[in-house]
């Protein structure tokens, strides 16, 4: 690719009232409108008590940061991005970044619930209107994991270098759920501490996940899936409280180990994985392995009515340098072994794929990181919290604008979306009381933004009892 020799000088002039960077955010706004998310800000959240009216007006304020988070924001300064050119003509109430940065360092602790009520409800509502989760009435996922997130100067309230990072961070705890066939949605975040454990708080974050995935899909049979920082009795009778099954990675232990060893030679089956993955303790890519599967019961140490009877699914790998001499190698010293603890009524090889499945929550963080997670952008620890709540409700509304444009971008990551769909460059022209959007010619995705365009203007289903 060159510059064409028809123009061998390019001037440049910032000059065109009538353009609009990210003309997909027309169709976004009006599904947030339609789901009345701006309301829903105005119900719950309720900031008083804070100089230069901080706390006024939350439902424009969130508005522009969704907005901005949207379009790729990822930071509280690029949200200015919405003031440019002809935004002014389709949008209104925009708000400055100023603005907005004194809204987030309003919140306190109280404020970043009343808006992860926002999350909840704006989720519900984006699900009646959007098939969000197909297959749901198959098996829901959900998914725990946390991720840190390196922060800068030491302004900022909470972070601390990581016992395993060495960085300066701040440690967000997720949840998401997905199906077989659909990309995953954020139902709960939470920031902490850069010190923070990973399963601090799991229990109790894990009830609101569950209760809002029950009312989106409330006879869905739902499967918890999490690595061995949460295979903790209280997050398991968490789980059983919504009548949600756990597939939890056990790490090794000498009861886990005791059952691995009691696994006779002729339980175990043989499968070639078609997609090699990485061995999460060596990095070594697994395309053959040996499954086998034995009954199990977790927590014999904790009283009784926490212990819980399942299965112990077990996938071994042999070692490629035994650790001891010919002849004398023992169960642990030829294989390593990958256990997991799971209580739904899967068949072994169905539910050992489903625990690999895991790794969807991977993508989501990097979603993230890529997006608004780039920087939690303020010194105030209940400002990033806040920060981060409202990435996940733009998420949320960016894949439900996805759906709506098709099956392609139903599968998308954001990146993606972002640059089909929401970054596409457009010249206003008005006529009398209406406004028409001129879109590039010949753009690739056009079906798919004219899918979502007629989709957001087509009256709402209402479902029957």
């Amino acid at each position: 690719m060159q510059l064409s020799h028809a123009a061998t000088v390019v001037d440049v002039a910032f000059d065109d009232p009538n353009l609009i960077a990210d003309a997909g955010l027309v169709p976004v706004i009006a599904l947030a409108e339609q789901v009345g998310l701006s309301g829903l800000v105005e119900e719950h959240v309720t900031i008083t008590g804070v100089a230069n009216s901080a706390g006024a007006n939350p439902g424009a304020k969130v508005m522009s940061l969704v907005a901005g988070m949207v379009a790729g924001a990822d930071s509280i300064q690029d949200v200015d991005r919405l003031r440019h050119a002809g935004n002014a003509v389709v949008f209104d109430e925009i708000r400055a970044p100023s603005t907005l940065g004194s809204f987030l360092r309003a919140f306190t602790y109280g404020h970043v619930q009343q808006l992860n009520a926002v999350l909840r409800q704006a989720l519900m509502r984006l699900s009646e209107r959007a098939p969000l989760l197909p297959g749901a009435d198959e098996v829901v996922f959900v998914d725990l994991d946390s991720t840190h997130r390196q922060v800068y100067g030491y302004a900022k309230q909470g972070a601390a270098v990581g016992r395993l990072t060495g960085k300066k961070t701040l440690h967000p705890l997720i949840a998401i759920a997905s199906t077989p066939i659909a990309r995953p949605v954020v139902v709960a975040i939470r920031m902490r501490k850069g010190r923070a454990a990973d399963v601090r708080g799991a229990g109790r974050f894990l009830a609101e996940a569950l209760t809002t995935v029950r009312a989106i899909a409330p006879r869905a049979r739902i499967v918890v899936r999490a690595d061995s920082k949460f295979y903790t009795a209280d997050v398991v009778a968490t789980a059983a409280r919504y009548a949600a099954h756990v597939s939890l990675t056990t790490g090794s232990n000498s009861s886990v180990n005791a059952a691995i060893a009691q696994i006779p030679d002729t339980a175990w089956t043989a499968i070639h994985y078609p997609h090699a993955f990485v061995d999460t303790e060596t990095g070594q890519l697994v395309s053959d392995a040996e499954v086998a599967e034995i009954g199990y019961i977790a927590f014999t140490s904790r009283p009784t009515n926490l212990q819980v009877t399942g299965r112990l699914i077990v996938r071994r790998v042999k070692r490629l340098n035994p650790k001891n001499a010919a002849g004398q190698q023992g169960l642990f010293d030829v294989w390593r072994h990958h256990a997991v603890f799971v209580t739904s009524h899967f068949e072994m090889l169905q539910a050992e794929t489903q625990h690999r499945g895991h790794a969807i929550v991977e993508q989501v963080i990097a979603d993230a990181a890529n997006s608004a997670l780039a920087h939690l952008p303020s010194g105030i620890f209940t400002a990033n919290a806040a920060w981060a709540v409202l990435w996940a409700i733009a998420h949320n509304l960016t894949r439900a604008a996805a759906v709506l444009a098709g099956a392609f971008h139903a599968r998308a990551n954001t990146a993606t979306i972002r640059a089909h769909l929401i970054n596409v460059p457009a010249r206003l022209a008005r006529s009398a009381r209406r406004v028409t959007l001129h879109l590039p010619q010949r753009w690739p995705w056009q079906p798919a933004w004219e899918s979502l365009h007629e989709a957001i203007h087509r009256p709402p289903r209402h479902h029957t009892a």
